[in-house]
């Protein structure tokens, strides 16, 4: 897939945030493009840009993150999820998978109740993240992950049908017949090119 129209300021592409899900829009951090892979995440900073597309930014006490391991270990979490994803989907219980690499990550992820005022002024409660930048980082992903594991409806996680992409999404239409990760992008190009094969 080509995602000329999703662009960073600098001009570099972003990963495609369509899967209706963290643990989804995490392995869309790789695309295909015209054949070949397309990786998203090249620096620690493009990490850093996606969580914060995500709502996950460092917790403010959580001290300097160090990008070149959040690089690394983003991508390994990245690979986990994407294994862990993908024998689920297949119908396996996913006894032989790393769930002891994800509950390294969520382990490392500590928090505490913190009892705050929300805009209007009332009292809520609320958690605040007490572990390193990395944790406080990845954190947050790997919990979408290990809840989307436990508790999600693979009948609804579905990768895109689209030839050339390899994009997954949960299907949270109200006929769950969701096709593509985009109707503009793969659904679109599809349609043409059968039209072009129909007419040809």
């Amino acid at each position: 897939m080509h995602y000329s129209g999703i662009q960073q300021a600098s001009t570099a592409p972003e990963a495609p945030l369509l899967g209706d899900h963290l643990a989804m829009d995490l392995i869309n951090t790789q695309a295909r493009s015209h054949g070949e892979l397309q990786e998203f995440w090249r620096t620690g900073d493009d990490v850093l840009r996606w969580l914060a597309r995500c709502g996950i930014t460092p917790a403010p006490d959580a001290g300097p993150v160090d990008l070149a391991a959040l690089l690394e270990q983003a991508q390994a979490l990245r690979a986990l999820a994407q294994q862990l994803i993908t024998r689920c989907k297949n119908g396996k219980d996913g006894k032989e998978g790393d769930i002891d690499g994800l509950n390294t990550y969520l382990q490392a992820y500590l928090s505490a109740p913190l009892l705050e005022r929300g805009a209007d002024g009332q009292l809520m409660l609320g958690r605040r993240a007490r572990a390193n930048a990395l944790a406080c980082l990845l954190g947050p992903v790997a919990e979408a992950v290990a809840q989307l594991l436990a508790e999600g409806d693979f009948a609804l996680v579905k990768q895109c049908e689209h030839p050339d992409c390899i994009l997954w999404f949960v299907d949270r239409t109200k006929a769950h017949k969701r096709r593509w990760c985009s109707m503009a992008l793969c659904g679109n190009r599809y349609k043409a090119a059968q039209f072009r094969k129909k007419n040809a």
